[in-house]
């Protein structure tokens, strides 16, 4: 793990990343004292405000400010999509490993049933849920979390089988450790780490599924800000109001490309195998350049 921190330290890329990330995620931490407005208060004297010294980023349709909403909507929607990953991480991961290591019938089924979701689009299996279950935050956060959890029990399992046969498992064996012991003291620690890189890139799968889902009026309800429940609202006053629909779509697209980027990142320090692919890669295009302006 050491040498995972000490190359993340010398990544200037990783680095980078990383801290936009803490930046996004303190912004709605400390909301209170850096929106300028409180995000519920109507001004319906300057309602569909373009922006202003007073709105910096205008208002809605009954004077809200936009730019506190946005704060305050980072609240709602990371919060949300943090509950979905840790449910659905811990869940995923403790099915995939329990898969892989124990094998037999319990790996038949885990598999099946995981296949069985999957064949399913998780999007309109979502969808279908939170209609069944009725709109609102709690039902969103199930829906999502029991779709969401088979990734990463594929992920977890296919882990588990590369390493589970390897040497050092098998001297924790002999050391006389128990199969629990054996799980959480010598596979674990060596999985979780490339499971970070899933972790990272999906923040910003959920949080466009989140969106979509308050797109579609099945998720926060007013007044709540939330940044899809923004779009939502927006969308009817596209061609009056364009800046309703412009300000919350940059901000999910901002939050996606970050924490993606965030995970490539990680992906490269976590995997030199991907890093050295990556550079022949490049080599290859680089000797292809020069040989058709040789050429």
């Amino acid at each position: 793990m050491n040498l995972y921190v000490r190359k993340a330290l010398k990544s200037p890329g990783f680095m980078v990343w990383l801290v936009l990330a803490v930046l996004l995620i303190l912004v709605p931490v400390f909301a209170p004292y850096l929106a300028p407005h409180d995000p519920l208060t109507t001004d319906y004297v300057n309602s569909l405000n373009a922006g202003s010294g007073e709105y910096l980023l205008g208002t809605d349709q009954i004077g809200r400010c936009i730019l506190s909403r946005l704060i305050y909507g980072g609240r709602t929607s990371l919060l949300i999509v943090f509950w979905v990953i840790a449910i659905v991480a811990v869940l995923g991961i403790f099915l995939g490993v329990l898969s892989g290591f124990l094998g037999g019938w319990v790996d038949m089924v885990i598999t099946r049933i995981t296949d069985i979701i999957m064949a399913i689009p998780s999007t309109v299996f979502v969808i279908a849920l939170v209609s069944v279950l009725g709109p609102g935050l709690h039902h969103t956060i199930l829906a999502m979390s029991l779709v969401g959890w088979t990734e990463y029990c594929r992920v977890a399992r296919a882990l588990v089988l590369s390493v589970k046969e390897n040497q050092f498992v098998q001297e924790a064996r002999m050391g006389g450790l128990k199969e629990h012991q054996v799980i959480f003291r010598t596979i674990l620690p060596n999985i979780v780490p490339y499971l970070l890189v899933n972790i990272t890139q999906d923040i910003g799968a959920q949080l466009l599924t989140l969106s979509g889902l308050s797109l579609l009026g099945l998720s926060s309800q007013p007044p709540t800000p939330e940044w899809g429940f923004m779009l939502s609202e927006g969308r009817k006053f596209i061609q009056s109001a364009p800046w309703l629909i412009i300000y919350p779509g940059l901000t999910i697209v901002l939050h996606v490309v970050v924490f993606n980027l965030l995970g490539d990142s990680l992906r490269d320090i976590l995997d030199p195998r991907y890093v050295r692919k990556r550079n022949k890669r490049k080599e290859l295009l680089k000797w292809r350049k020069e040989k058709v302006s040789n050429s």
